[in-house]
């Protein structure tokens, strides 16, 4: 068939079919939309791919403390966190797992030569900060000043994570259901105008349904099912 010929109406198919038609409709664009999803995902071979969209958002939020530990020799220093960081949030690790990882790095690069300028980024008492370490590290039983201090830069280290990577996570997300979309809407465009052939009515047709194939993806097949109810339902009563 030449497909630069149109040959009918989808929309008038869809009209003169039915419920089930309907039904088989709303099923086939969520299923153009999980493959897209699925299609996106596989991008993550070619160095991660859209995966590394957000993760900026965590370089950001972490950079005042990054830095001030880059200042400083570390065991486990700036790049080195950085690295471990991405590589989780390109694998996908559940995100309270690398909330906790990047806490314990950062906890770790610790020390007397850089609580000063760590206290400062937290805005806690720098004295008492080192003071806390020190104990810390010598087995010592810290005063309450600096177990204070303490528990005050750990809570400003976690509330800084928390923002980082919940920014970051938004960003990844809306930018993946994005670029699902922009691939359904190509899919249902080539498949809808090789079958149906082009019209404006069509092309508006598969347009729409490429728009609205990714955020229908998850609820597909419960929406079929209650429109076949429906239809029993309506059937019965007639």
């Amino acid at each position: 068939m030449d497909v630069t010929q149109p040959t009918t109406s989808v929309i008038h198919a869809l009209l003169t079919g039915g419920v089930s038609n309907l039904a088989n409709l709303v099923t086939a664009i969520g299923a153009l939309g999980g493959a897209s999803m699925g299609l996106v995902d596989t991008t993550k071979m070619f160095r991660g791919g859209p995966s590394n969209i957000g993760f900026g958002h965590i370089e950001d939020g972490l950079a005042p403390f990054l830095n001030a530990i880059a200042a400083n020799p570390a065991p486990f220093g700036k790049h080195a966190i950085l690295r471990t960081l991405k590589g989780d949030w390109l694998n996908g690790a559940a995100k309270p797992d690398q909330k906790a990882k990047a806490k314990s790095l950062i906890q770790l690069a610790l020390s007397q030569a850089n609580a000063a300028a760590l206290a400062n980024v937290a805005a806690v008492d720098a004295d008492a900060l080192q003071s806390a370490v020190q104990k810390k590290a010598d087995g010592g039983e810290a005063a309450a000043a600096d177990t204070s201090a303490l528990a005050q830069f750990e809570s400003v280290l976690t509330a800084v994570i928390d923002e980082a990577y919940e920014r970051g996570d938004q960003k990844y997300r809306n930018a993946a259901k994005s670029l699902a979309m922009v691939t359904s809407v190509v899919l249902s465009e080539i498949a809808g105008m090789s079958i149906w052939g082009i019209t404006q009515e069509n092309l508006v047709f598969f347009l729409v349904t490429g728009l609205i194939a990714t955020p229908l993806a998850p609820i597909a097949k419960d929406v079929a099912s209650a429109l076949q109810t429906a239809a029993t339902a309506a059937s019965a009563i007639k």
